[in-house]
């Protein structure tokens, strides 16, 4: 197993169940009925020095999952353009997610996740099979779907095992 396939293979071991369709939403409700109970004190917590606070977070799961949406998209349609990785510290250094309010950063997480479960959920089945580069790594239109329900996942665990124990 490569290193890409045990870095990935981490977030899809996360998926509570096979139908990860379902999680994709699922997760979505959850990050929300998380973030909803969040005053903007709350949401402006960092767990530690140089960590994420709880709105850059949130704009991280909604960057990282655009990056994810075109990339889906990409493969679907069979593009054969190696596709460019992304520097999350640089996206959350450049987002000023601490200048909004969590509403606002709600609302965007809603709307990119909307148009996730849309996309995938149209997707023909063949289609999700495509496969294209990304951050010079070849990989599925599919496990990439599954990779923002992990990746979701994963943050959500880090929310309550570092953040909610301090507020």
């Amino acid at each position: 197993m490569t290193d890409f396939q045990k870095y990935i293979q981490r977030y899809l071991d996360l998926i509570p169940s096979e139908n990860w369709l379902e999680e994709l939403k699922k997760t979505g409700e959850q990050t929300v009925e998380l973030y909803a109970q969040l005053s903007e004190e709350q949401s402006s917590f960092a767990y530690a020095e140089g960590k994420w606070t709880l709105k850059e977070l949130l704009l991280h799961l909604s960057d990282t999952e655009r990056v994810f949406q075109y990339r889906i998209l990409a493969f679907l349609r069979s593009d054969q353009n190696e596709l460019p990785g992304f520097d999350e510290e640089l996206y959350a250094s450049q987002s000023f997610a601490n200048e909004r309010t969590v509403s606002s950063l709600l609302e965007e997480y809603q709307l990119i996740r909307k148009s996730s479960q849309v996309l995938l959920e149209t997707a023909h089945l063949s289609a999700l099979k495509n496969i294209g580069t990304a951050n010079g790594n070849q990989i599925s239109a599919e496990t990439i779907g599954k990779l923002i329900v992990g990746h979701n996942v994963h943050h959500l665990n880090i929310i309550k095992e570092r953040y909610l124990v301090e507020l």
